[in-house]
């Protein structure tokens, strides 16, 4: 399924790609900060802050990954085959054990 969106030009979505991945190692340093402050305080709040950050920076590094990488993106920019749409799978042939036999 082709997304509604027009593609971004080459430069653009390296752009923000670059921009996504200082993010990410901003986030990162940060959440290090963050648990060296704890360690020194001997506070668990702060450690508790910096896994949250770390893991914010782990789900923006996962976007940016499906995002830039996901087979709409690569049909967008014509390196991928579109799909045959009419080849599928049926579900009228999966019997499920609340629907009894056929």
């Amino acid at each position: 399924m082709l997304s509604a969106l027009p593609a971004l030009s080459a430069p653009a979505s390296t752009a923000i790609a670059l921009g996504m991945v200082a993010a990410v190692v901003a986030l990162v340093a940060w959440a290090l900060q963050l648990m060296q402050a704890a360690s020194d305080r001997r506070e668990f709040s702060l450690m508790l802050a910096g896994c949250m950050v770390c893991s914010a920076a782990v789900g923006l590094a996962t976007v940016m990954v499906l995002t830039f990488t996901g087979p709409g993106r690569l049909e967008a920019r014509g390196l991928q085959p579109l799909p045959d749409l009419g080849a599928g799978i049926s579900l009228d042939s999966i019997v499920l054990p609340w629907d009894g036999q056929l």
